[in-house]
């Protein structure tokens, strides 16, 4: 049974998501992150850049959510959630799944956590709104991505007709922009995108285990 080290709606999610889409047998353990759960020394075991998700798969630990659903996937191939190696559906599924990670979800965490380019509030506050505008020109990105597949016939998700892991990572994601002046949601393909991947029984199934009331987006 694997282990996910969690707190609601943090960068677990997405495996959570995909474990529950998976329908693999897991236990949650809640990371007691307001008190720096994920600083403790027995966290700190499991990983040591002291950040959660942690996934425990006997005596496989890792962490970094993005390698963690990579993972999961390569566990489970029947289950169709990422295209298989060596073809060109799974090189576009490396492209977003490392897009999202490393670009989108990077500058997310720079809007998060301005302090840590600033040494002070109106330089923060300009790191901030910097970084809100170059997430806006990412989901812009994204949000093309879906209406040409749409248009082209290859389907509605992001690697056309199959719903897969780099859809649960952006579902994530977009869901950190909910309280932005323009989020995720507010754009013409990702919106009913968005709508699609909520009502999925799994994604509800992971938010009602997490806790986290509607809407998800």
């Amino acid at each position: 049974m694997y282990q996910l080290y969690y707190y609601p709606g943090k960068a677990s999610l997405a495996p959570h998501m995909l474990l529950e889409e998976l329908e693999a047998a897991h236990e949650l353990v809640l990371v007691d992150f307001p008190r720096n759960g994920h600083k403790s020394a027995q966290y700190l075991k499991l990983n040591p850049a002291g950040r959660i998700p942690v996934l425990v798969d006997g005596e496989l630990v890792l962490y970094e959510s993005a390698a963690i659903c990579l993972h999961l996937t390569d566990q489970h191939p029947k289950a169709d959630l990422a295209p298989p190696v060596g073809t060109p559906e799974r090189g576009h599924f490396y492209k977003w799944l490392i897009y999202l990670t490393n670009t989108l979800q990077t500058e997310i965490l720079t809007y998060f956590y301005p302090t840590r380019w600033a040494d002070d509030d109106g330089g923060a506050q300009t790191v901030k709104q910097h970084a809100e505008a170059r997430i806006g020109q990412m989901l812009d990105l994204i949000d093309n991505a879906l209406a040409e597949n749409q248009a082209s016939g290859r389907g509605a998700y992001l690697l056309g007709a199959g719903y897969g892991a780099a859809d649960i990572y952006l579902f994530m994601l977009a869901r950190w922009t909910r309280l932005f002046a323009h989020p995720a949601r507010s754009r013409p393909h990702l919106g009913p995108y968005l709508d699609l991947i909520a009502a999925r029984p799994a994604v509800q199934r992971a938010f009602a285990a997490e806790d986290i009331a509607a809407p998800f987006v």
